[in-house]
């Protein structure tokens, strides 16, 4: 087939497409009461198509002048529409002219960019009545936490330069703000998630979100909980799986910076990931009755920039601190590092050292600075239980993560 053809059923195809959402969104109206249906979708998208053919020929004023032509004929559709029934949405208007232009990209040559987008404008139409009816629902903090979130990804990261400076070439101003981003995604997503869920759905649905954000804030959350809720072994529970969260989640990190490790990573975490799992099943199995818990004060906040300040911050100390080490003290001195790293975050350390692993460290280095600091972490839960929370807490808990370090150990012997 000739590829010029190709490329003009492909714009037919895409314009079809969006023109079947609109023409579904309309379906009852009656005929010729709507903008621009199937057909008329169909229709923008070959004459785009057409207007990018005649380029050569007659140049780049053919687009201009008939994506004009089409605005000027869909404003005043709209105009005589919304007269009768006083809707003033501009959405088929500006859809339209997105088709139109959609014909255009693909008559040139970038098929791809063109069914993508064709694809999102099809999923944002649809979707009208969900994104409303989530906007009605978010409040001013959830909206300042997705500026925020905005703000240090598209709009500051980009800017950002990708070159190390600093002591020993350890800072990468791109890449530090990077894993910020990351972990902070990670947070509003988890919140999001928690959120939707509701906080009546029982406290291992809010660990199993919770433990995403972070497990040590949650372990925290739940050690005080128990001086309100006496239920040790439900509380414990819900602390070993956000503990298990928690290895899937330091994957999920390598893979992201230095997916190379993983084969040799993965057999410790997932060891650590199925010790906490099988405790925490069965405290559930032996729970106390507890009745009707309201989990609404273990939901997180939503994503605030000082706090990924403070991520960042952490981040290029530990990152200057494992350098250093490295340079006066050798690979095995981050060990130490790891191990320190691993009492208040296990998240900045698991970052560097898989950062370090590209071109400065050994593999066998990093994977084991990570379980350390993996192991350090859980021990740090125990201790929370026990002077945040109670002795009762701690029986049903510590036997869980001993077990999970012990596998973690073997694990790592083994390898």
């Amino acid at each position: 087939m000739d590829s010029t053809l190709l490329r003009l059923l492909v714009a037919l195809a895409l314009g079809l497409l969006i023109g079947l959402q609109r023409g579904w969104h309309e379906r009852h109206a009656p005929a010729g009461g709507r903008i621009a249906g199937i057909r008329t979708f169909g229709l923008l998208a070959v004459s785009g198509a057409l207007s990018a053919a005649l380029l050569p020929a007659l140049g780049p004023g053919i687009v201009i002048v008939t994506a004009a032509g089409i605005t000027l004929l869909l404003g005043l559709a709209h105009w005589l529409d919304s007269r009768e029934d006083h809707d003033v949405g501009m959405t088929t208007v500006v859809a339209g002219l997105i088709t139109y232009l959609l014909g255009v990209l693909a008559m040139m040559g970038d098929l791809s960019l063109a069914v993508a987008s064709a694809v999102m404008v099809t999923i944002i139409l649809h979707f009208k009545q969900t994104l409303h009816h989530a906007l009605e629902h978010l409040s001013d903090a959830e909206i300042r936490g997705i500026l925020q979130l905005a703000l240090i990804s598209v709009v500051l990261l980009p800017v950002l330069p990708n070159q190390s400076y600093g002591p020993w070439g350890a800072l990468n101003p791109y890449e530090i703000w990077l894993l910020v981003v990351l972990i902070a995604g990670i947070s509003l997503t988890a919140y999001f998630a928690m959120r939707l869920t509701g906080p009546g759905k029982g406290v291992l649905i809010t660990s199993l979100l919770g433990g995403i954000a972070s497990s040590t804030a949650l372990t925290l959350s739940l050690a005080r909980m128990h001086a309100q809720i006496p239920v040790p072994r439900l509380l414990a529970s819900g602390i070993l799986l956000a503990t298990a969260i928690m290895y899937p989640r330091i994957l999920l990190e390598v893979a992201v910076v230095n997916p190379q490790l993983l084969p040799t990573l993965w057999p410790s975490m997932l060891a650590m990931m199925l010790g906490c799992a099988a405790a925490s099943l069965w405290c559930w199995r032996r729970k106390e009755p507890f009745g009707s818990i309201n989990t609404a004060t273990l939901a997180t906040e939503p994503f605030k920039l000082w706090p990924a300040l403070q991520f960042g911050a952490l981040l290029v100390v530990i990152m200057l601190v494992a350098h250093g080490i490295r340079a006066h003290m050798g690979e095995q001195g981050l060990w130490l590092v790891a191990i320190v790293a691993g009492l208040t975050d296990v998240d900045a350390i698991t970052l560097t050292l898989a950062r370090m692993a590209r071109d400065s460290i050994s593999t066998e280095t990093a994977v084991t600075g990570i379980t350390l600091a993996a192991i350090t972490n859980t021990l740090v839960k125990g201790g929370l239980a026990f002077f945040a929370g109670h002795w009762t807490l701690c029986r049903p808990l510590w036997p869980g993560l001993a077990l999970a370090i012990l596998l973690a150990l073997l694990t790592l012997s083994l390898t």
